[in-house]
């Protein structure tokens, strides 16, 4: 006779977001739109991304590393990524470029599903991007900045 050995519970794998969008808004810089896709990353897993822009009942990927961009986006747009933040530029916005533009977002091996956000663009509705939004965004180096600033002034100082 083989001893039957109890069978062991298997532990249940819990998955946790590992990225959540906080935030996703729409500027324009020049001629160029500007869509920002904030979010919070809980995981140093590569981020993988897609912004898309739905009109007329059709979605057209603009970018992306999930699927492939259509042409007539892909050589006007190009996506910059910072940390908790990724920035969609679009060259020579226009009218026919206005619709709903979705931000989304995937963690590598993280399987709880896509992050997603929506937001309406109207040439006429945006406003202007803010120059300093990258430092606003950063708000510690804004504040080494100004903690600095004495430290730089006194050293000024002693070499007069």
């Amino acid at each position: 006779l083989v001893p039957v050995q109890p069978l062991l519970p298997l532990a249940v794998l819990q998955a946790a977001h590992c990225q959540m969008i906080k935030d996703l808004s729409a500027c324009l810089l020049g001629q160029n739109l500007r869509v920002d896709c904030r979010y919070e990353n809980k995981t140093d897993n590569p981020l993988t991304y897609e912004f898309s822009l739905t009109k007329d009942n059709r979605k057209h990927v603009i970018q992306s590393t999930i699927s492939v961009s259509e042409n007539i986006y892909r050589s006007r747009s190009n996506v910059t990524m910072h940390r908790n933040l990724v920035c969609l530029y679009l060259q020579s916005f226009t009218t026919s470029d206005e619709g709903v533009y979705m931000c989304e977002l995937r963690a590598t091996n993280d399987y709880t599903g896509n992050q997603m956000k929506n937001i309406t663009v109207i040439k006429d509705k945006l406003e202007k991007c803010a120059g300093f939004s990258l430092l606003i965004q950063n708000t510690s180096w804004l504040l080494l900045l100004l903690l600095s600033l004495p430290l730089l002034q006194a050293v000024d100082f002693v070499s007069l």
